[in-house]
């Protein structure tokens, strides 16, 4: 049953970026060019909705399906390791005008190319994976 709600949220989401656009080349292509608030402004609602969501886990206590407490760990304060891994982040988005959600959405809407955009994401991810012992975190 757990994974049918998961397929149901993940079709959502998928309509959702349809609609909004926001899986769309051309609005990614305006926001990096700064011509347009569209994708700034979805940006924006998500990370509001993100940390009020967050807020309201750690008030109330939430738990997760299996019943237990969601845990935050906290994170070494270094500015490098975001600088870096939000600009190879950054530059990856704006060369393939989509990032992980949207590439996802794309395939699932019948642009089939791009399969090549997530098979070099898992490629790369893979490679981070064996090289992330020898990177500075």
């Amino acid at each position: 049953m757990k994974k049918l709600y998961f397929f149901a949220v993940g079709i959502v989401f998928g309509i959702v970026m349809i609609k909004s656009e926001a899986a769309s080349w051309f609005r990614i292509f305006e926001m990096f060019y700064f011509q347009s608030f569209h994708m700034y402004g979805i940006i924006g609602s998500a990370i509001i909705t993100g940390v009020l969501g967050n807020l309201v886990i750690k008030k109330l206590q939430i738990k997760d399906f299996n019943n237990n407490r969601i845990q935050y760990n906290n994170k070494e304060n270094t500015i490098k390791r975001y600088i870096v891994g939000g600009s190879i982040f950054g530059l990856g988005w704006a060369l393939v005008g989509a990032c992980p959600g949207p590439m996802f959405v794309l395939f699932g809407a019948g642009f089939y190319s791009a399969l090549i955009i997530i098979l070099s994401a898992v490629l790369g991810t893979f490679i981070y994976g064996l090289l992330k012992d020898k990177l500075p975190h």
